[in-house]
């Protein structure tokens, strides 16, 4: 059984390559919860992967410190780092990183034989894997056999075999088609829901990022702009980068009513869900013929209303 999910915090993290115009990171401090999803995005050398690569030091920093729950993991020495990786961290790849020469159940078990697990528990758990993340019968297929969408849902099949509590996932959906990304996002959510990892996850796509967002993190240049909760950082930007990032994002399908709710007592109205999207609260009043309404929590709890006008100017934004 894994350990439950430790809280990530970088404290004054910085890379400097020799040669380069300018540091990859400058200075970073963030608090990453334990148990979400962290989404850390921004443009082309923003330093996203960097940061990602400091975590488990596949990069090592030029200053700054990071710390997995009580381990300082800039402190430990290669065997400590080694052991760390293997029982706390796995990674998910942009491009699969499947070992050829293997089947897929090989590749799944991979991280439990390099632990020392015996193969026939190590099958068992990739067995297992598989299933959860919709690939039942390909244990014996061989990677190029797959689909691209296929071949990702090994490599996460893989890093969940691991049975870690920290996830780090560098773009891993970016080269999928769109139908496939979203069936990913999908699992993605619907696995996270059950087993809680600590997942930072790297994307340069905005939509991509509020789906997935528990905390979002936006870059520029080595630097944090503005991190949070990623509907706070949608109506509260906090400087004109941060505005340009957020201003062609489809608010009706990502923006939650809990986001703009009003404190204020019930009022006559439809019941809306906390975690509603505009779009399907602008379709609830249009159908209720009201202006105002009700969100309400998974417990049916009174958290406040809803104005239409509000999420009107929201759609429209």
């Amino acid at each position: 059984m894994a350990e439950p999910a430790p809280t990530l915090q970088l404290q004054g993290l910085a890379k400097t390559y020799p040669g380069a115009a300018r540091p990859a990171l400058q200075g970073v401090d963030l608090e990453l919860p334990g148990g979400g999803i962290t989404v850390v995005m921004g443009l082309s050398g923003s330093g996203k992967s960097t940061l990602l690569r400091l975590v488990n030091r596949l990069v090592e920093p030029s200053a700054g410190c990071v710390l997995c729950g009580s381990t300082d993991v800039t402190a430990l020495a290669t065997e400590p780092l080694r052991q760390w990786r293997q029982r706390s961290t796995a990674m998910v790849f942009q491009r699969y990183a499947l070992l050829p020469h293997r089947n897929v159940l090989h590749n799944v078990a991979y991280p439990l034989a390099l632990r020392g697990v015996a193969q026939a528990d190590a099958s068992d758990q990739a067995r297992h894997w598989l299933q959860r993340v919709g690939l039942p019968g390909v244990e014996s297929a061989w990677p190029a056999e797959l689909s691209g969408g296929m071949q990702q849902r090994v490599g996460l099949a893989r890093a969940l075999a691991a049975d870690v509590p920290v996830l780090l996932m560098d773009e891993p959906f970016s080269a999928l088609d769109p139908l496939h990304r979203h069936e990913m996002q999908d699992l993605l959510l619907g696995l996270q829901q059950q087993l809680h990892k600590t997942v930072v996850f790297i994307t340069h796509d905005l939509d991509e990022a509020l789906r997935l967002a528990d905390h979002l993190v936006l870059l520029r240049d080595g630097r944090v702009l503005q991190q949070g909760d990623p509907a706070a950082v949608v109506l509260r930007p906090a400087d004109a980068h941060v505005a340009q990032f957020v201003q062609g994002l489809h608010r009706g399908r990502l923006l939650r009513c809990a986001a703009l709710a009003q404190p204020g007592p019930p009022v006559t109205g439809p019941a809306l869900a906390a975690d509603a999207t505009l779009a399907e609260a602008a379709r609830a009043m249009l159908d209720a013929g009201c202006t105002q309404a009700n969100v309400q929590s998974p417990a049916g709890l009174h958290l406040g209303t809803l104005a239409l006008g509000a999420v009107v100017r929201q759609l429209a934004a």
